[in-house]
């Protein structure tokens, strides 16, 4: 049923999304500006500068994300125990700032391996309490357009920290190093914003007192409608390979190395215009129905990237793969807040991590593999069978009888 306190996409509604929000919103976005800055390098980086198999790039990616998501458990469950967030953010930002100068000072391929695993799980630390404390001061009726507003911002650093490796590429010669270096500087930025804008709001009183979050009792709790997100989310992910895939499509087909990085500022780019706009539609009662399109948008991207030849196939399933990313990952989000109770949150947004970066692990090497052995076409046309799965699957959830009572008396 469609709310009468839905938010419009109107300046009013950005007006009432509260400042700590904003703050996160700002502190995403300078660690991506200099997360992206390295990344969307990395796997050209590696295959043409160092010399490694596309296998060797998907198993990287996908490991550290992976291992990213396994801490998200750990870091969630501790500051549903403690009843704090921001401490454990703080801890995750600032580990990936100081691990940030590994990547311009790695000598082999062994270190970069490191420094992106020591990156992503300060990531991991970060990820399940940032996103507990965007729900905690988010009021439940802005609750889509908040996590659509600190997404869309996460994502203007998506873009813009390619932008700036096309630009210091360009300056420097395909100097990689120095614009490693120079992606030092936002990551130290956002630690500090973080430390000095971002206020945590006092714990419920009312709230329960989780002594083992990770205790099946308490997992249990999370309820079958919670479970049942996390089942689709995790099917859905395996589709959803890692980004440096179409990096290396674009160089397949031409792209010049300095201009690489333009896939990844074009996908941002669309990323972020779709993601507050998402995020305001699923307050407007539409959570599934802009989650459906944007899963299906998933699979006619992965089939132009298989089938449309050139620079235009690239370009298409690019912007393509930017509309299922603002369409979905804010909203999936939304829909752990949604189905979680309150003092859960923490637990519930690391269990969601956990099996999500565990199916990314599993994506992005099977399409190394696929990549490596029957090329380009059956990476992607097997990212479109599986996120056809995803997209029955989703369809099905709707239509369980009580889903949406019970995520109605969840929302809080």
């Amino acid at each position: 049923m469609k709310s009468t306190a839905a938010p419009r996409l109107d300046s009013a509604t950005l007006r009432s999304i509260p400042a700590g929000i904003w703050a996160l919103g700002f502190v995403s976005m300078l660690m991506d500006i200099s997360s992206e800055m390295i990344h969307a390098l990395l796997p050209i980086y590696l295959v043409t500068v160092l010399g490694t198999s596309a296998t060797t790039v998907g198993a990287i990616e996908g490991i550290a994300e992976a291992t990213a998501s396994v801490t998200k458990v750990f870091s969630g469950a501790i500051s549903d125990w403690i009843g704090k967030r921001k401490l454990l953010a703080v801890l995750g930002y600032g580990l990936a700032a100081i691990t940030k100068p590994v990547f311009p000072l790695a000598p082999t391929v062994g270190w970069l391996f490191a420094a992106r695993f020591v990156d992503r799980i300060g990531k991991g630390i970060r990820g399940a309490p940032r996103d507990a404390l965007v729900a905690d001061i988010a009021p439940a009726h802005l609750r889509g357009a908040s996590f659509g507003l600190r997404q869309s911002l996460d994502t203007v650093g998506a873009f813009i920290g390619p932008l700036l490796a096309i630009a210091l590429m360009w300056l420097t010669a395909n100097h990689f190093k120095t614009v490693f270096w120079i992606a030092v500087v936002p990551a130290f930025l956002s630690l500090a914003l973080i430390v000095f804008a971002v206020h945590e709001p006092e714990r419920e009183p009312a709230l329960r007192q989780v002594k083992f979050p990770l205790h099946r009792d308490e997992l249990a709790r999370l309820g079958r409608s919670y479970w049942l997100v996390v089942a689709v989310a995790t099917v859905f992910t395996l589709a959803r390979f890692s980004e440096a895939f179409l990096l290396l499509r674009a160089n397949q087909v031409g792209l010049r190395v300095m201009l690489v990085p333009a896939v990844l500022v074009v996908m941002n780019i669309v990323y972020s215009l779709a993601s507050y706009p998402a995020g305001v539609l699923a307050d407007d009662g539409g959570r599934y129905r802009v989650l459906i399109v944007g899963v299906a948008f998933l699979v006619l991207a992965d089939l132009v990237l298989a089938f449309v030849p050139g620079m235009v196939g690239v370009g298409a399933g690019v912007v393509l793969w930017g509309l299922h990313m603002g369409l979905t990952q804010g909203l999936l989000a939304t829909l752990v807040a949604d189905t979680s109770p309150p003092e859960l949150r923490g637990t519930a947004f690391g269990m969601f991590n956990l099996l999500t970066g565990g199916a990314l692990l599993a994506a992005s090497v099977v399409a190394g593999i696929l990549w490596d052995t029957i090329g380009a076409r059956g990476t992607f046309v097997s990212g479109a069978v599986i996120a056809t799965v995803a997209l029955l699957g989703l369809i099905a959830i709707r239509r369980q009888p009580g889903f949406h009572a019970d995520v109605s008396n969840r929302r809080k």
